[in-house]
């Protein structure tokens, strides 16, 4: 039976000193949709014994006192890692409580990250993480295996007062303005203004999808801005979207990942971790919308 609760969003607490900006993130979230938050902190356990070949050193008795020993330490050590983890979520609950939210819930698993990843998947509204996981391979595996939204967050966080959607036409985009209109995220999106903006071919195919994302979008009560920048004009793809993000001050990128796209370079290549330190700003993530 899963402890989650109905409706949460989840704060992963991997890194302690990130602790901050994620639960901060994370009590914006949760007042402004009124939902619970799960606070998950993962530590793997150390449960394998690596087998040793005694043969001719030891006696069966002595062999078998050995394994013991080493099962009870490894017990400890288990036990260190069950009260650090405690220790981790009472801090958080009560940061929680200090800022005036009192919906949060502990969630302590003895696993990977990426194993916690595949036991809230499909679960939970949305997945919170500081922005130290937002590297080509760490935030690769988070991504690529959740169905779930991953809201990538950054310090110190401040509350966005508008949003980015990086739109390509392509099946995922349109899938992820299904989930923005027509999901328990709605709400929040729909106090934050709105810039729809692709990088494509100025031609009548690319103008009238990016027309029909700005209309569901705006029917769903989201305030809303299009804009199709000339790939003929702008080459760079990832440089056009994130110069237009800095000229108009938007302060939430919102895309798919590790995707079939455009953006799959951008996202996926070389220059992500380049791209992400020069904009310290939250990243919403879908990838199987």
């Amino acid at each position: 039976m899963s402890n989650i609760k109905e409706n949460s969003i989840i704060a992963l607490l991997d890194v302690p000193e990130y602790m901050k900006m994620v639960l901060d993130t994370s009590i914006w979230i949760g007042k402004y949709l009124n939902v619970p938050v799960g606070l998950l902190y993962s530590t793997p356990s150390d449960h394998k014994i690596k087998a040793v070949n005694y043969s001719g050193c030891l006696t069966m008795d002595e062999e078998e006192s050995l394994l013991h020993e080493l099962e009870n330490k490894e017990f400890i050590k288990n036990l260190d890692i069950k009260n650090q983890g405690k220790q981790v979520l009472q801090k958080a609950q009560e940061y929680c409580q200090e800022n005036g939210f009192n919906n949060s819930y502990p969630l302590h698993r003895q696993c990977s990250i990426e194993e916690s990843i595949q036991y809230i998947d499909g679960k939970v509204e949305l997945i919170i993480t500081g922005d130290n996981l937002t590297c080509k391979t760490s935030l690769n595996k988070l991504i690529r295996p959740s169905h779930t939204p991953i809201l990538v967050t950054h310090a110190p966080f401040d509350e966005p007062k508008s949003a980015m959607f990086a739109f390509d036409n392509k099946e995922t985009c349109h899938r992820i303005v299904q989930q923005l209109a027509n999901s328990a995220l709605s709400p929040l999106m729909r106090n934050i203004p709105l810039h729809i903006v692709m990088v494509a071919e100025n031609d009548e195919y690319n103008t009238d999808a990016l027309r029909e994302a700005y209309a569901k979008l705006t029917q769903s009560g989201i305030q809303c801005v299009k804009k199709l920048i000339d790939i003929e004009k702008n080459k760079d793809v990832a440089t056009a979207l994130l110069n237009y993000q800095q000229d108009n001050e938007l302060e939430l990128l919102i895309t798919g990942a590790f995707g079939q796209s455009r953006l799959l370079e951008w996202i996926n290549g070389s220059e992500t971790e380049t791209l992400l330190s020069k904009h310290q700003t939250p990243y919403l993530l879908f990838s199987k919308a």
